[in-house]
């Protein structure tokens, strides 16, 4: 027999069951703001993986001030919130003590009638994502800022405590199963991009002929080659330049098209070809005069700064005949033959040709890829015909590769999405824990 339900009185939230509660978020947290514990451990907060230790993973590039004073204090069992992004679910239960930036807010829980990991599940489910957007302030999307007296304002769905604890340690289970799925598949997309990476490197050091008699090439990065093939310095082939200088701001819906480092280090981009949804538009007037900022086909577009060491290289060829303009942050390099150049767009792929610009690049918290050591690189090139074979063979490889890879990324979305489904039903009380 179904429960009896009744209407929460938040459109958003809709039916409940009709012994919960509802209550604003104050009842059962404060904002703390504890500092000066700078020897503590760096956490940080992820939208799916919640609080960890900065220092576990290897995919967040924010910096850690030099100074930590001022970092907030966390303590196990403090609910923390990324004002920015709170819009997007960013806030968790830390299981961790230890400290972080100063820009998120840390509250303790001060109601002895809920279970933390409830309120965890409740807060970051996707009807409450709505309302923190709608409360949130900012001239732009990334810039957005929720105020923390709005937040604790919200009203929350509160179940017997006995109710919140069989829900909380479902989902923990459910959510740690689903989870452990989407891991598989992620890593089975490792290990595709990996194959993927093989395979081109292979296909554009050593052709396609394995019998192939190979010779010494003299430069270090890739040693023998195959007989017939040449070495080529980069500035032969090339002639480089700047992109245009504007910014973000200039931006428009319709004009000249360009692209520039943000698309360029997307991972969207490919690298062996211009995606339509990595193209921006600026005003007519901003190029006037920029001739050298434009590109053709069998022309590139490299960023000239990243973020770490394996976006040292990212590059745009341009394989379409369109009016393009290199954008800004950005580095052209103009092919001097009339040619193809797909060959070398996957030859700028491997990490061996890479491998130039990563050991003379230089910075601190980004890296700089000047024209200079660009130029400094060199390329192997085979017969003209040849180069076409095996752009035409990777063509068809990699996209095989591609569609496996846009298998497996499809089920981790509809594993996401199931997640989702799971914890709203039963935080709000639409499924009830057997």
């Amino acid at each position: 027999m179904s429960r009896e339900m009744k209407h929460s009185g938040i459109e958003w939230i809709g039916d409940i069951p009709a012994g919960w509660e509802i209550c604003q978020i104050r009842r059962v947290m404060r904002n703390r703001s504890e500092r000066n514990q700078p020897n503590a451990e760096v956490l940080s907060l992820y939208r799916d993986w919640g609080i960890v230790p900065k220092k576990s993973r290897d995919d967040n590039h924010n910096v850690t001030s030099e100074d930590t004073t001022n970092y907030k204090v966390v303590h196990k069992g403090d609910f923390v919130i990324n004002k920015m992004k709170a819009w997007q679910g960013s806030m968790a239960v830390s299981d961790y003590d230890g400290i972080i930036s100063p820009a998120y807010y840390v509250c303790n829980f001060v109601n002895n009638h809920i279970y933390k990991r409830y309120i965890h599940h409740l807060l970051r489910n996707e009807s409450y994502k709505t309302e923190y957007m709608r409360l949130s302030s900012g001239l732009r999307v990334g810039q957005w800022d929720l105020n923390i007296e709005s937040f604790l304002r919200i009203p929350m769905v509160l179940p017997p405590l006995s109710e919140q604890q069989k829900i909380a340690d479902y989902l923990d289970k459910v959510c740690g199963e689903i989870d452990g799925l989407v891991a598989l598949q992620e890593a089975m997309i490792d290990e595709l991009k990996a194959y993927k990476q093989s395979v081109i490197t292979e296909a554009v050091t050593r052709g396609l002929n394995p019998n192939v008699p190979l010779k010494p090439s003299g430069i270090d990065w890739i040693g023998d080659i195959p007989e017939g093939w040449e070495v080529k310095p980069f500035k032969v082939l090339f002639r480089t330049g700047k992109g245009l200088s504007f910014t973000k701001s200039d931006l428009v819906e319709k004009g000249i098209s360009v692209i520039s480092y943000g698309q360029i280090h997307s991972k969207q981009n490919r690298g062996t070809g211009i995606i339509s949804s990595l193209i921006r538009c600026i005003p007519e007037d901003i190029v006037q005069g920029c001739n050298s900022s434009k590109v053709s086909v069998g022309d590139f577009i490299f960023a000239d700064t990243s973020e770490d060491l394996s976006g040292c290289g990212n590059c745009v060829y341009v394989d379409k005949d369109i009016n393009l303009y290199a954008g800004y942050h950005s580095v052209t390099a103009i092919s001097k033959r009339k040619v193809s150049n797909i060959y070398l767009a996957y030859l700028f792929l491997t990490d061996c040709w890479r491998s130039q610009i990563r050991g003379r690049v230089s910075g601190i918290k980004v890296y700089s890829i000047s024209q200079s050591i660009i130029n400094q690189t060199s390329v192997i090139l085979p017969p003209e015909g040849e180069q076409q074979q095996i752009a035409n063979y990777l063509d068809t490889k990699c996209s095989e590769i591609d569609s496996l890879i846009a298998i497996k990324q499809n089920k981790i979305e509809e594993l996401k999405e199931y997640k989702k489904s799971i914890i709203y039903e039963y935080v709000t009380g639409k499924k009830e824990v057997e």
